[in-house]
């Protein structure tokens, strides 16, 4: 099998390229658009089948239960 080497020109520009791949992702969300991010489709357990299978499959593998709701009393110990 035969390596693979990059020209040097390329080199320099893979940092580059590796930072805008890990930043693509980042957006500031504006007020007025925090109503859509908090809209029903946005909620990761809106399915009650498989928030159910996803508790029975962490409940399996870390033998405890619960947990998956907001938790503390307001003191600050949670």
């Amino acid at each position: 099998m035969k390596p693979i080497f990059l020209p040097r020109r390329w080199l320099g520009l893979l940092p580059l390229a590796a930072l805008l791949l890990i930043t693509s992702g980042c957006e500031n969300v504006q007020p007025w658009q925090r109503g859509t991010m908090a809209d029903y489709t946005m909620r990761a357990d809106r399915d009650p089948l498989r928030t159910a299978q996803a508790e029975h499959i962490w409940f399996s593998r870390e033998a405890s239960n619960g947990g998956g709701g907001v938790g503390g009393g307001g003191c600050g110990c949670n």
